[in-house]
């Protein structure tokens, strides 16, 4: 493979925005993880604040209370520490035996509020004490399932990875809309905004597709953003990329466009959908969807500069934006697992 293959530039109609208080959170939550110590050493520690997540969420959360938006900020720290010890190194990345059982009492501190020994439970459940402070019980049971959402697919990685099995393209975005990270990071949502939206909106078959395809669009911007930078470190396992090479047989410049015809599919249906969903919407649920948009552009704009992402030397941008799609092919995925958000019902 060649490890000059660089996405063009995303197609992204929402606008940049970033919360006036990034600074403030950034300080207050690396206040935080010296106090949690979730790093061994301060090359650990100086790889979790290099991953700029105050910036992250603060775009995801440009209007909401600071306090709140604090709260989603300590989560993406957590999730990057965690991520970097127990699933893409570390001694459980490729042995679903040691992880499992660490991603259930993970998962258990998300359930009960109780608090573990475990250092990264123990730092989890400082952040879940926060959100039970601050949001009703049917918000954080949504964070709850979501979050058990991304640990069941983090584990079917982790499988992969100790059977040397590289998925097929379904599987592969089944997988990646939970292992990315995605369900708890748009379930944070709400808690970052301090909202709740009713249950027979955010139930709807249209608002949970156009969450899932927010989830997919920037998983897969993750895969194309990050590929460079792990093929140069000989990283690279289970990406977006290296799948449509290795069963569709494709060159690296083949499954590269093939890749972003995927996402900008997706990402052209979501657009059709969240506008249709806004239609008649509480003023909970407005906000919900203009934090899906958030989603998207902020993850795009943050990991042009984070050193996590860069496909380029360090304080090169990695990417940038345009209004119209790179391919403007309108067609529903031709995989069961996705084919529903295109139907007319929705």
């Amino acid at each position: 493979m060649h490890a000059d293959v660089v996405p063009p530039p995303f197609f992204c109609p929402f606008p940049e925005a970033v919360h006036p208080d990034a600074e403030e959170l950034e300080r207050r939550a690396i206040e935080w993880i010296d106090d949690v110590r979730v790093h061994r050493t301060a090359r650990e520690r100086a790889r979790l604040i290099g991953s700029n997540s105050a910036e992250f969420y603060a775009r995801f959360a440009p209007t909401g209370p600071t306090e709140h938006v604090l709260t989603a900020v300590l989560w993406v720290y957590w999730g990057f520490a965690f991520d970097d010890a127990w699933c893409d190194d570390g001694p459980c990345s490729d042995d679903p035996s040691r992880f499992l059982p660490m991603a259930g009492q993970v998962q258990r501190t998300v359930e009960s509020g109780a608090a573990p020994a475990e250092p990264y439970a123990a730092a989890l459940h400082t952040i879940v004490t926060r959100m039970r402070d601050q949001v009703s019980g049917t918000v954080t049971r949504r964070f709850t399932d979501a979050h058990r959402h991304w640990l069941q697919n983090v584990a079917w990685q982790v499988g992969n990875r100790a059977a040397g099995r590289m998925p097929t393209l379904p599987e592969y975005l089944t997988m990646r809309l939970g292992s990315s990270g995605g369900p708890p990071t748009t379930a944070l949502l709400e808690i970052a905004n301090a909202i709740e939206v009713p249950p027979p909106e955010m139930d709807s078959p249209a608002v949970r597709a156009v969450t899932e395809m927010t989830q997919l669009v920037a998983a897969l911007d993750n895969d194309l953003q990050s590929f460079h930078k792990e093929m140069t470190e000989t990283h690279t396992d289970q990406n977006i990329i290296t799948v449509l090479c290795h069963h569709d047989r494709l060159d690296p410049a083949a499954a590269l466009d093939a890749a972003v015809s995927i996402r900008d599919r997706v990402l052209l249906r979501l657009l059709d959908l969240r506008e249709r969903a806004r239609t008649g919407a509480s003023e909970e649920l407005r906000t919900y969807l203009d934090g899906l948009g958030h989603a998207i552009r902020g993850n795009i704009d943050w990991a042009a500069t984070v050193p996590r992402y860069l496909a380029g030397a360090p304080g090169t941008p990695a990417t940038s934006v345009r209004d119209q799609p790179n391919d403007p092919n309108p067609a529903p995925l031709p995989f069961p697992a996705f084919s529903w958000w295109w139907d007319r019902s929705l």
